[in-house]
């Protein structure tokens, strides 16, 4: 990223730190649409702030994101910063604003990284909506990358795998699978959610894999956690709209702030 991107991540996350009074934080988490009322089954809330009290942040774009940041004390006593919403890159505002919120993170001492999102399912003869999936890698169709230059990062394991045993151990009936990112923000035509299931694809998103690349660009390790709000277009036959992503987030809530609660306990 440019040196400006650098700067103002540093900027954001000291004021991070005057305005929650919290010194360093251990983890982040990103919570994708529907998943804010999660939120809640992580830990105690220590303070809660709006992203635009932060340098480099956007307002929300997107219904089901809050545009809130909230710090707080787990029951292990880890501090964790949760984004309840992102920006997108559909958003038009660039790929920099797109990681803005994991690089301040990781800025303010996070080394552990959770990202979450909602995805479409390509895998319907396997999948449920309502299911979590664990991220195993992913492929990136957005036609963006958040680092400019020669700074080479290796993407072997872009999603920890050490990660995904932890949260096995709390539920061991999380699948895996490989997440694909598109630009968005029209969903998928049947066509090309053939072509992803024919890659090797098995969730498929607006999201997740920038701010994962700049997460590993920070040297932190990544947890990704899919939500499967719906099967990809032509699947099924059922139109794709963003209030049944955000239904389907809403009636699974409870679950996901459990299992994300149990997670970072466990880090």
């Amino acid at each position: 990223m440019s040196n400006d991107a650098y700067v103002l991540a540093a900027e954001a996350a000291v004021a991070l730190r005057e305005l929650t009074g919290v010194d360093s934080f251990d983890v982040a988490l990103v919570m994708g649409s529907g998943w804010v009322p999660a939120a809640d089954a992580i830990g105690r809330t220590i303070s809660e702030l709006s992203v635009t009290d932060l340098p480099g942040f956007a307002p929300p774009a997107v219904a089901g994101h809050s545009g809130r940041i909230r710090a707080v004390e787990t029951e292990s006593g880890r501090k964790a910063l949760i984004f309840l919403g992102r920006t997108h890159l559909y958003e038009g505002r660039g790929v920099e604003p797109v990681v803005h919120g994991v690089r301040t993170a990781i800025a303010a001492g996070v080394s552990t990284v959770v990202l979450t999102n909602a995805a479409g399912g390509l895998r319907p003869e396997t999948q449920d909506v309502g299911e979590p999936v664990l991220i195993s890698d992913h492929i990136n169709l957005t036609g963006d990358n958040p680092i400019r230059g020669a700074t080479f990062i290796d993407l072997t394991e872009v999603y920890s795998k050490r990660l995904r045993e932890l949260a096995r151990e709390v539920d061991p009936s999380l699948a895996e699978g490989v997440y694909v990112a598109f630009r968005g923000p029209t969903y998928e035509t049947p066509a090309e959610i053939r072509m992803l299931r024919t890659l090797g694809g098995d969730l498929v998103g607006m999201s997740t894999v920038l701010e994962a690349i700049a997460a590993r660009e920070g040297g932190a390790e990544v947890l990704g956690i899919s939500l499967v709000t719906n099967p990809g277009a032509g699947l099924v036959g059922e139109p794709l709209n963003h209030e049944e992503v955000l239904e389907v987030g809403r009636a699974t809530a409870a679950r996901m702030g459990v299992l994300l609660g149990k997670v970072v306990n466990k880090l």
